[in-house]
């Protein structure tokens, strides 16, 4: 029934996802302008003159192994293009349809006037942990495969890259290594063809998924922990140089939030803040894996995570702006079947929980529309260890699948996002019905305009 409910949830999203979009929407389903679904995970940002692109891998077929490093397009950081994929399978290589491509970045190198990309490469038991080179004349490519190599002799699995641009536009390699128990950064030799010189190493830090930026002349370090495609508290990291000193390890989002169900893929400078772009890895269908996109704010001092439902970028002018909607308590609700209130020792913003939804368990509530497709958040806790999901349908009509990824523990609360076409007026919204498996904890539904 879930299949049938998935693909009923696409036929209603894809009219409305192929028009222009002003907002980005963390952990939604993203669509590129052809109406498709985008595959670009571990993300690898490039910017040129005013076009951005997106370098991710394509998890269509749902597997780790290497099927393509898609390539996408945008003037805005919404609406996306998706043009020729930047490198594919080579069969006899260790970029086979048999291997691992992961989290490609590209940079470019002014002295030979190559587009070069970096990526993890490695075998399908990732016993392999190299890294792999590939160049190109233009953004896109298609790229070339140079080769893959162990960094001065050592193990190198999740990586990414930095150039200092400010400087001399010396780039540098960040990579686990070490079975992954040591950080280290590793300059690039003129060409970014391969690596010199350890400039700075964490001993034991057992880092992955990095990021680098660099702001005030001051180097941020953005990485995970391990926990393999599980989310994590993601951390910072400070220094006056690459090389280090680097600070110790501090929290970009609340501990128990586990970097809000997401780990970090690639941080993109905005104005005097950053864009935080991270995976909310689906390990059990990894096509559907989101993408957490979140204005990184320095305005309490450190970088801080913005948790926002929807929020609008403005990339030249360096800001953001968080999209606010109208709440509604799912305690208001009318309950249904074995649904509950929680007690006062579960509430979120002050609202009590309603539990035991799906399975005969349902809440229906009104909401006010404008006539259009619009966003709706639901609040919800899922405790449990893998993903969960509810049903959703407006005024009666077909029911919509909504994933729910575990929020890390039972009280710790995640919004769940749907565009769904909201009468003007007064609607009724029915959640938990037509499912036989449980569903998250239900605390607040909050409303958007925009879209």
């Amino acid at each position: 029934m879930n299949i049938i409910l998935l693909k009923v949830a696409a036929a209603v999203l894809l009219c409305a996802l192929v028009e222009a979009k002003s907002v980005i929407v963390p952990g939604a389903l993203l669509y590129d302008t052809d109406g498709d679904e985008i595959q670009a995970h571990g993300a690898g940002i490039l910017q040129v003159g005013t076009t951005f692109y997106w370098f991710g891998e394509d998890k269509a077929d749902n597997s780790a192994l290497f099927s393509g490093v898609t390539c996408y397009t945008s003037t805005d950081l919404v609406n996306w293009e998706r043009q020729n994929d930047a490198l594919t399978p080579i069969s006899g290589t260790n970029i086979s349809s048999l291997d691992i491509v992961e989290r490609p970045k590209v940079i470019y190198n002014e002295q030979n006037e190559q587009y070069v990309m970096w990526f993890h490469s490695d075998n399908s038991d990732y016993g392999l942990a190299m890294v792999g080179v590939a160049t190109a004349d233009t953004p896109c490519g298609p790229y070339s495969y140079r080769g893959s190599f162990s960094p001065l002799g050592a193990q190198s699995r999740d990586e990414s890259v930095f150039q200092d641009v400010d400087t001399d536009k010396t780039a540098y390699l960040l990579y686990a290594s070490d079975n992954n128990q040591d950080f280290k950064i590793a300059k690039m030799d003129a060409n970014y063809y391969n690596v010199t010189e350890v400039v700075a190493e964490m001993t034991g830090a057992t880092l992955e998924a990095p990021g680098m930026l660099k702001r005030d002349g001051v180097y941020w370090l953005f990485a995970s922990h391990t926990s393999g495609w599980a989310p994590n508290p993601n951390k910072y990291f400070y220094a006056d140089s690459t090389s280090g000193p680097w600070s110790s390890q501090a929290d970009i989002a609340p501990e128990d939030t586990n970097t809000y169900c997401s780990q970090n893929a690639y941080d993109l400078p905005l104005g005097s803040n950053a864009i935080y772009m991270g995976d909310r890895w689906d390990s059990s269908l990894l096509g559907n894996s989101r993408y957490t996109w979140y204005p990184l704010s320095w305005s309490s001092g450190d970088p801080q995570i913005v948790y926002a439902d929807l929020w609008k970028v403005d990339y030249s002018a360096g800001t953001y702006t968080v999209v606010n909607g109208t709440a509604y308590a799912a305690q208001d609700g009318t309950l249904g079947g074995s649904a509950v209130l929680l007690g006062s020792d579960s509430t979120y913003n002050g609202y009590e929980g309603v539990g035991y939804l799906g399975s005969g368990g349902t809440l229906s509530i009104n909401v006010n529309g404008i006539g259009a497709e619009q966003w709706v958040s639901l609040y919800y806790a899922n405790g449990d260890s893998s993903w969960r999901n509810t049903t959703i349908s407006v005024n009666g009509g077909d029911s919509v699948v909504v994933d729910q990824p575990d929020t890390g523990g039972s009280h710790v609360i995640l919004s769940a996002p749907v565009l769904l076409y909201l009468e003007e007026g007064t609607n009724t919204l029915l959640i938990g019905a037509d499912q036989s498996n449980y569903a998250g904890d239900m605390y607040q539904i909050v409303v958007y305009e925009e879209t």
